[in-house]
């Protein structure tokens, strides 16, 4: 049986994608056979034939050395640079919640190290039509625990402890957090590390400086995480 793992951001642009990337390039690394999966992927570019290109998928894929084929990683993508519903909803092609389960179960039943990243934040619209789907609806179906990654700068005490109630209140187990583009000797991120384990429950589990090739941690303390 697959090891499973989703991680959701406090927001949208705050590294989920390289921080998954990284995630991926440890497993890959340490021999394990590792996977990556999001849902539903907006804003992507068309190549010259007209096909649309999952570039978070990409991004991950290439950072990471996994060789997972990219068509495995994201079952609905779209062009539009909006969230996944609205774009669904202008495209044509709703998120249907069977295929993304058949998706992600196709994935555990071949690889050990399942990742599945989110859109956005936490609570992020998947489709309003019925019946709708919101992003923390696919986690609880699919059984997941969830890693936060968050800015180590200004404001992220706020929003790490709103993400951290949030999970909370839905049932969402916090695995863990992770700091991203993170100064070391910076006295405003050293005090914010403490400070969202404070207010969260959770632990930081790692601290990524800008362009940093390689998380700060084990990949025994990694696979802890996933469950």
């Amino acid at each position: 049986m697959a090891k499973k793992l989703f991680v959701t951001g406090t927001g949208t642009d705050v590294g989920k994608t390289y921080v998954t990337g990284l995630i991926l390039k440890k497993l890959h690394q340490s021999g394990e056979t590792a996977a990556y999966y999001k849902a539903a992927m907006s804003g992507n570019d068309r190549g010259p034939n007209g096909t649309l290109y999952p570039g978070d998928a990409l991004r991950v894929k290439e950072l990471s050395g996994i060789p997972q084929p990219v068509e495995e990683m994201c079952p609905y993508v779209y062009e539009q640079a909006v969230s996944p519903h609205l774009a669904a909803r202008w495209e044509g092609r709703p998120v249907q919640a069977e295929v993304v389960y058949a998706g992600f179960a196709r994935l555990c039943a071949a690889y050990s190290w399942v990742t599945m990243e989110g859109s956005g934040g936490i609570l992020c619209p998947i489709r309003l039509e019925e019946p709708p789907i919101w992003l923390p609806d696919l986690v609880q179906g699919l059984g997941l625990g969830c890693l936060l990654v968050a800015e180590a700068g200004l404001g992220t005490i706020n929003q790490v402890g709103l993400t951290a109630d949030y999970l909370h209140r839905r049932g969402i187990p916090l695995q863990g957090i992770v700091l991203n583009r993170f100064q070391p000797g910076n006295p405003m991120h050293e005090d914010n590390r403490a400070l969202c384990e404070l207010v969260s429950g959770a632990r930081v589990v790692a601290c990524v400086p800008e362009g940093a090739a390689a998380l700060d941690c084990t990949v025994e303390e990694l696979k802890a995480l996933y469950g």
